[in-house]
């Protein structure tokens, strides 16, 4: 037996589950639809061989035992019977069809059912009115009949009775058999009531043993579903999920009970009420999952894995609920039954990850994949129509100098100001993105105005070149645009991105800080780099690539100490390509390292013709000082040429110690260990510290050009820098070149300054090697300093008469050149040097100036202050004109 408290858990989760959506029974399920009805009429149909058995020896009985009527003679007698027993047989048949199979196997129960029941309603009636037909006694008065059918009854009504319980009815029925043949006292009474007594005891045992094995499979049922309830109440309570189950109406007749604490709402408010009320609806394209759920419990469809919102109030709670149609034995539609797990910590890592896959995790924007997107979105409508859009390419100035000086936790936080800074100047006119680094992406849809998006790039520009404030520092950087436009004429996102750096570029080689507009004209730039690059990979196998050396000469004796070796390109089909144009392509495109290797053999060959007096410098590009065969490069060139190591100068530029990385300074230490001598080239232009001095001792500092071209101008700084350099040098040992010395003036400076060496054209051009061996074998390597006096503007040559005032004359004369600072004069005779002119270029533009020299009636005059040349021959100034080149004069 199960315990009560058991049976009354397992009753009571019944109830909660079979409990009726509307609190009433439901009206409109039918008899013939019950299960249990089913059943007990199946089994009644699988017992009734035995009443056929009976019957058919009743029938038998008649037919043959002497009575009181010929049976057989009368048709009204036998044939209500046999027909009677026709209807026994037949449902004899679908009792013993049923007891080899399943109820709900039947071919239709709501016409088997009613079938049964007509079968054994027309037997009993057929075979009762022939029985009652044939022992009815003939009386007059129907006495007799009358009391044969109380007696009768009473028995119907006393076996109706005791079939409540099946043991009390066959008890019922063996006990009135027996009573029979004892009233009777009749031997053949007795003996027809012991058969059917036998018959009773045979059906009865039958019965019992399906009881006792319907008892059995109930008991373990009930076993099963205690399990099964107590592994659901675990499953519930874990929170790994939840269980629903509806009525036909889609009425909750079961929730978990952790659903509705979850809702807020007590467990029997929600019992009763729809399944869709604990859901709630939302609006746009995501209701669709609704729409199949609502589908899908209308057409009594089994759904698997819908995400819905949960009704929960004042909290985003997803879930993901599955369901299945339930039916009856019968097949009947009874609900829906099924589960649902919370996927609202699923819904928040998706949209974690989506966070981390469309945008950029430091500083917020759209990384490059998502502005791909927004960029092909903005390029075309809902229709697929072009549209037009813009696109602005940015990348920052100096970026790499923060990191490098104050490191990346302070790069990080410019990052996030910069990206600040450019959302609140795009604001809602499009979408900024970060590409990687120091580059960002801004898409404008809808907008190619010039003026507008010239606005836009200015304010960027003007915007990054305030300082920013990061941990007690002031750091400073500058940004230069590439814009790119596309008017809805169809062209592609990858189109639009590359014409938005190739402006870029165009930006950059401007002098950075400023923004650029792609013309067509870039991409032929770009596609003529493209054809050079192809080229220069060729270019040493078809032994295009040569070397010219310039002097470097020692100051104080004027002799020839070495000479730098600067690579030239001509192509075979007679074309000099510039190395400012090859350079840059062949460092960008890695090809600079075979290029630089050669050079070093090159050079070591040649210091070898040279002689031992002699050494030659090689400039080393950032990407050969990062080739870790460097040294193994250079020790091999000098070992295959048999020079001294010493008479080869490598020239590192000051940018690769900006970060002084390990790396760096053990390269620096490996080519040290070598025996060559180190150059820092560039000294000055780079943006580090001066400790790498320090920690990478050279034999040589190079100070540039552009701190001596003009330093013998009075009013420039650049002699106070050079002066600087120079002690600094003298300081750690070092000695110093002067490069680009022109001028007497710029020499005559730089030796008094004390610098050790100068190269530059006073001293001789760049020359090949047999040019150079010419050169030494001439003079011994002594040289001489040949070039102009000074240096000058570059000078607007023009023919045009003005008036000079002068000492209260006025004379006509005519300018001949004419630079900010001054002018040659014709037509004026023997002026004395310092005498003050007035000249009138104009009615309303007269300039004061003095005489500087003379010659007969040529006189070099200097302007009292700076003046715009193109005012002075009255043409418009070029866009994008400076100040103009230094040229040589004498």
């Amino acid at each position: 037996m199960i315990p009560s408290s058991r049976n009354d858990t397992i009753l009571g989760a019944k109830r909660i589950i079979t409990r009726p959506a509307t609190g009433e029974a439901s009206a409109d399920v039918s008899l013939f639809d019950s299960p249990d009805f089913v059943a007990r009429l199946m089994r009644v149909a699988q017992l009734w061989h035995y009443v056929l058995i009976a019957r058919s020896l009743g029938f038998f009985a008649f037919a043959f035992f002497p009575g009181p009527s010929p049976f057989l003679a009368s048709p009204l007698h036998w044939a209500p019977m046999a027909a009677g027993l026709l209807c026994d047989l037949a449902l004899t048949v679908i009792g013993q069809v049923a007891r080899s199979r399943r109820v709900a196997a039947l071919p239709d129960p709501r016409l088997t059912v009613p079938l049964c029941l007509g079968l054994l309603a027309a037997g009993s009636l057929l075979t009762s009115a022939s029985t009652f037909a044939e022992i009815a006694a003939p009386d007059p008065a129907g006495w007799f009949d009358a009391v044969l059918a109380i007696q009768a009854g009473s028995i119907l009504v006393a076996a109706s009775a005791a079939a409540i319980a099946r043991p009390a009815f066959f008890a019922f029925a063996g006990a009135s058999a027996l009573g029979g043949a004892l009233g009777a006292a009749s031997w053949p009474f007795a003996i027809a009531g012991l058969v059917f007594l036998g018959l009773l005891i045979v059906m009865m045992r039958e019965d019992i043993r399906h009881q006792r094995r319907a008892t059995r499979a109930a008991r373990l049922a009930v076993s099963e579903q205690q399990r099964a309830l107590g592994l659901v109440r675990d499953f519930e309570r874990a929170g790994r999920g939840w269980f629903w189950e509806t009525d036909r109406h889609g009425q909750l007749v079961y929730i978990s009970p952790t659903v509705a604490a979850k809702l807020g709402r007590p467990l029997g408010d929600l019992l009763g009420r729809p399944f869709t009320d604990i859901i709630r609806r939302r609006l746009g394209n995501d209701e669709s999952e609704e729409r199949t759920l609502g589908f899908s419990l209308s057409s009594r469809t089994p759904f698997k894995e819908l995400t819905v919102q949960a009704a929960v109030p004042g909290e985003e709670r997803w879930w993901s609920i599955s369901g299945n149609p339930i039916s009856n034995e019968l097949g009947n539609f009874q609900g829906f039954r099924g589960s649902g797990t919370d996927l609202t910590e699923m819904k928040r890592s998706e949209r974690e990850i989506n966070q981390l896959a469309r945008y950029d995790t430091l500083t917020g924007l759209a990384n490059r994949r998502h502005i791909a997107d927004l960029l092909e979105r903005a390029l075309r409508n809902h229709v697929g129509q072009p549209q037009p859009c813009a696109l602005l390419l940015m990348d920052l100035d100096r970026f790499k100098a923060v990191n490098d000086t104050l490191g990346h936790p302070v790069g990080d936080q410019l990052l996030q100001q910069v990206a600040g800074r450019l959302t609140q100047i795009v604001g809602d006119r499009g979408q900024v993105g970060r590409l990687g680094g120091d580059e960002f992406q801004i898409v404008l849809p809808q907008m190619v105005q010039p003026e507008k998006l010239a606005g836009i790039a200015n304010a960027i520009i003007l915007s990054l070149a305030k300082p920013f404030a990061i941990e007690g520092e002031q750091v400073r950087i500058g940004s230069s645009i590439g814009i790119a436009v596309s008017e809805g004429r169809g062209i592609s996102a990858s189109s639009l991105v590359r014409n938005a750096d190739l402006a870029l570029y165009a930006a950059k080689d401007a002098g950075r800080g400023v923004y650029r507009f792609y013309a067509d004209a870039m991409h032929d730039q770009a596609s003529e780099r493209k054809a050079i690059e192809d080229s220069l990979r060729e270019a040493l196998a078809r032994d295009e690539l040569a070397l010219l050396y310039q002097p470097i000469v020692d100051v104080k004796s004027e002799r020839i100490s070495g000479f730098e070796a600067l690579i030239r390109w001509r192509r075979d089909t007679g074309n000099v390509v510039s190395p400012s144009k090859f350079i840059p392509i062949a460092e960008d495109s890695n090809l600079i390292v075979p290029i630089g290797e050669w050079i070093i053999r090159t050079a070591c060959d040649t210091i070898a013709r040279l002689g031992p007096d002699y050494r030659i410098a090689v400039n080393v590009s950032p990407r050969q000082f990062a080739n870790e065969k460097l040294p193994a490069t250079v020790m091999s060139a000098l070992s295959a040429s048999g020079i001294r190591p010493e008479q080869l100068e490598l020239e590192i530029t000051e940018g690769i110690f900006l970060d002084e990385s390990p790396e760096n300074l053990e390269m620096f230490q490996r080519l040290k260990r070598t025996g060559v001598r180190l150059a820092l080239d560039d000294f000055g232009t780079g943006y580090s510290a001066l400790g790498y001095l320090k920690k990478a001792p050279f034999d040589k500092i190079k100070i540039d050009q552009s701190f001596v071209l003009g330093a013998a101008d009075k009013s420039s700084m650049n002699a106070a820098i050079i002066a600087s350099i120079v002690s600094l040098a003298d300081a750690l040992g070092m000695e110093t070149t002067a490069e680009g010395v022109e001028t007497h003036d710029d020499l005559a400076l730089i030796r008094g300054l004390g610098c050790s060496h100068v190269q530059g054209y006073i001293y001789g051009k760049p020359i090949d090697v047999d040019e150079v061996l010419a050169l030494l074998d001439a003079g011994g390597g002594q040289v001489v300093a040949q070039g102009f006096k000074s240096v000058r503007e570059t000078r607007l040559r023009t023919f045009r008469t003005i008036r000079v005032h002068s000492g209260g004359h006025d004379y006509d004369a005519i300018v001949r050149n004419v630079s900010s600072r001054g002018a040659l004069v014709e037509g004026l005779w023997n002026v004395p040097e310092g005498t003050p002119l007035t000249l009138e270029f104009g009615p309303d533009l007269t300039i004061e100036a003095e005489a500087r020299w003379s010659d007969a009636n040529r006189v070099g005059v200097r302007f009292a202050e700076a003046v715009e040349t193109a005012r002075l021959i009255g043409q418009p100034r070029p866009a994008g004109e400076g100040s103009g080149r230094v040229e040589r004069a004498a």
